[in-house]
């Protein structure tokens, strides 16, 4: 038998091994940050238009979804024209660059879309985008 010299069976273990639990609290952590995204983009439900030239996903500070009962999020949480605009305004102050992505219900009319447009752009963002989803081409 190998071991200590001078070690007994019956003495106390008075270390933890605490690296298993690191690494199973690391592995939850990314679990988490990859549905994360997932999750909040399921809450709303928005019929995005499709296009087989979609470009790849624009990493947003601001995102904006308006849906087809006409109801304005902001980063999930719904709000008023005049509200949305008053926050993007205080998050431009915050950081000039910031950019927008805007996912509209394909179902609206265009006007109303051009009105989210509009009031982004109001409240002094430069850089946007209008989420679209990747059409599935036919196979030859």
């Amino acid at each position: 038998m190998a071991g200590p010299i001078g070690k007994r069976d019956d003495d106390v273990i008075a270390q933890i091994n605490i690296i298993p639990f690191v690494d199973i609290v690391l592995v939850l952590l990314i679990i988490f940050m990859v549905t994360s995204t997932a999750i909040v983009k399921a809450a709303i439900k928005v019929d995005l238009p499709k296009a087989a030239a979609a470009g790849s996903d624009v990493t947003a500070t601001v995102n904006l979804v308006y849906t087809l009962e006409k109801e304005l999020f902001v980063d999930g949480q719904e709000m008023s024209f005049e509200r949305a605009r008053d926050v993007i305004e205080r998050r431009v102050k915050e950081s000039p660059k910031i950019q927008a992505v805007i996912s509209a219900d394909t179902g609206l009319p265009y006007g109303d879309v051009i009105g989210v447009v509009d009031m982004v752009k109001g409240a002094g963002v430069n850089g946007f985008a209008l989420n679209i989803e990747r059409k599935q081409l036919a196979s030859k």
